[in-house]
């Protein structure tokens, strides 16, 4: 397990701690703001047919809240994988009638599905320098690569207009992380401006004999 993931997992064990199975428990502000990441991921997926899905950094499986909510009829199954043990149990406990989702402890996703989604792993690096921090980026969003079928899904806060002293956040550009996903031999579609300071990435996947982007 990386050196960033123990400080991952010790820092969102101590969230839930704090703030019990909720949004402020896994760092959101509010529900309704881990909804509205939530639809632009999704954009993603195709609701029209059945599909398995890997959540990474799942939490206590909000996601689940979410496809109950807006997609109640659709086939999915859910995976979620989460570094903090804690996390994972509230998860169970949630879910445990809930038979299409499983839960493990981890610091990648360990089977293949159709997509896999990351919402906000990447934002809190605490005192990592940030060359560490995008080395780990770069091995999330590769397992990420390598463990779905159809595509990915992810999240960054995007650069404040003012400059500004804070250290434990991590801020960038959507061209820093389109081009590395074009190196993993996606296709790359960008979505902002949905009311919050950040962009989600699509990342496609092309099919066998398929080009990137065609």
């Amino acid at each position: 397990m990386s050196s960033q993931g123990d400080t991952a997992r010790t820092y969102y064990s101590e969230k839930l701690k704090q703030h019990g199975a909720t949004a402020r428990g896994v760092d959101w502000p509010s529900a309704a703001s881990q909804y509205l990441r939530f639809v632009q991921l999704l954009k993603l997926c195709d609701f029209s047919r059945p599909f398995s899905i890997n959540d990474f950094g799942c939490g206590y499986g909000a996601l689940l809240e979410y496809f109950a909510y807006r997609h109640p009829e659709a086939a999915i199954r859910y995976h979620g994988i989460d570094i903090s043990p804690s996390m994972i149990e509230a998860a169970e406990l949630r879910w445990k009638h809930y038979t299409p989702a499983t839960f493990s402890i981890g610091s990648q996703c360990r089977d293949a599905a159709d997509y896999s989604l990351a919402s906000g792993v990447f934002n809190i690096k605490l005192d990592w320098p940030v060359e560490e921090w995008e080395t780990y980026i770069k091995s999330i969003l590769t397992n990420l690569r390598a463990k779905s079928r159809r595509g990915f899904c992810v999240n960054f806060m995007l650069p404040l207009e003012e400059p500004s002293d804070e250290q434990s956040l991590y801020r960038t550009t959507p061209d820093r992380w389109m081009d590395f996903l074009k190196e993993l031999d996606c296709s790359a579609e960008q979505i902002s401006e949905y009311g919050l300071r950040e962009f989600t990435l699509l990342a496609r996947i092309p099919s066998i004999g398929e080009a990137p982007g065609s």
